[in-house]
């Protein structure tokens, strides 16, 4: 078992030297060592006068000591901050442990017969933002926890209902599934106060409700149906959890694939036909072609149709670049009051795109609210 930071900490406390912590914790000193290293920066030093660790979880950003006339220290001030890393092994650490008592669905029996083998339904879903609030009076338009679960809810099952029967499909949720990824809303990286509505925990139930939906109608139409969700900038752990949770969920569900890996960018590939698949706010468009021929040199050598999918952007933009498309896709959520006043002012849609083992993208449907709410 690892040993804890105050484990560590006591025993250097009782021995008063790293080589005698080291012996009666049965470890190497090199060891303790590197714990040290990593206990500096949570704010333990002694050699420093730094003798107050944060939690788990957080790095001191800063420490400010003061001393008196003989040189003894008098006071001690302490800043801290989030350890992104350190946050998500946290978060995963907790997800593995919650997903044992999560019900598992049985296996049940496809409906169709006559499946399209040569075809795959992909349903590449552009920043849903579960979990943002927008005011009509403000934006334009109302949005909120209840709106997004009746709007994606709908743009799914009208999709797949006017999809082929292909024997394939594919859900792609490209990023920033959920609104914020902690209690406070807020992004992680910059700090920036995001409008949301209800707490996490509310949020968390309605994301996960409206996964499942997704995967329930693909299952009524499609033969098999894969799931991935891509790490976005607004759920970075968001992201991971809910992909360990739904292969939980699906586990005794053969015809559910569910990608966990933490990967910013992910593949599938359909014949002659290879897809990439990025959130879009790590990594400029222009590179991706290199990024894919470099990650799939074999599968890159032997499809003739080579696509990259991304979200972050809120819009459809499409280039083609020597050997790859990448194209951007638009949100079915209402604009924020940020997005607003920013003037950012795009389509809001969704779509279906069917693909061919041979011959690439063959045909496209798309959904819009306003369609949603006409019907």
């Amino acid at each position: 078992m690892a040993l804890t930071d105050d484990e560590i900490i006591a025993a250097l406390s009782e021995h008063g030297s790293q080589r005698g912590a080291a012996r009666a914790l049965g470890v190497h000193r090199r060891t303790i060592e590197r714990r040290l290293a990593g206990l500096a920066r949570k704010g333990y030093s002694p050699q420093h006068d730094m003798t107050h660790a944060v939690p788990d979880g957080f790095l001191v950003k800063g420490v400010s000591t003061y001393y008196n006339r003989e040189g003894q220290p008098t006071g001690q001030w302490v800043k801290s901050a989030q350890d992104p890393e350190r946050q998500r092994e946290l978060i995963e650490q907790a997800v593995q442990a919650m997903v044992v008592d999560l019900p598992q669905l049985a296996p049940r029996k496809a409906e169709g017969a006559l499946w399209l083998k040569k075809l795959m339904a992909c349903y590449p879903i552009g920043d849903a933002h579960i979990g943002m609030l927008s005011w009509a009076e403000e934006t334009g338009e109302d949005w909120d926890l209840a709106i997004a679960e009746r709007v994606q809810c709908g743009a799914i099952a009208a999709l797949v209902e006017g999809a082929p029967a292909a024997a394939e499909a594919v859900i792609i949720n490209l990023g920033d599934w959920f609104h914020y990824d902690s209690m406070e809303p807020v992004t992680a990286r910059s700090g920036h106060v995001l409008d949301a509505d209800g707490r996490y925990a509310k949020m968390i139930g309605v994301g996960i409700k409206v996964m499942r939906q997704c995967i329930e109608s693909a299952l009524v139409k499609h033969k098999r149906v894969r799931v991935i969700n891509v790490i976005g900038n607004h759920d970075d752990t968001g992201a991971i959890w809910l992909s360990a949770a739904l292969a939980h969920v699906y586990e005794r569900e053969p015809r559910v694939t569910v990608d966990t890996s933490p990967a910013p960018f992910t593949y599938f590939r359909h014949g002659r036909v290879l897809v990439g698949c990025h959130h879009g706010h790590s990594c400029k468009p222009d590179k991706l072609p290199g990024v894919m021929a470099a990650d799939r040199a074999k599968d890159w050598g032997d499809t003739q149709y080579r696509y990259w999918w991304l979200g972050h952007v809120h819009h459809q933009s499409v280039r083609e670049y020597p050997g790859v498309t990448v194209e951007t896709f638009g949100t079915l959520a209402a604009k924020d009051a940020y997005a607003t006043a920013g003037g950012w002012r795009s389509r809001r849609d969704m779509k279906c795109i069917v693909l061919h083992e041979e011959h690439g993208e063959v045909a496209r449907h798309t959904i819009s609210p306003d369609m949603l709410r006409a019907a």
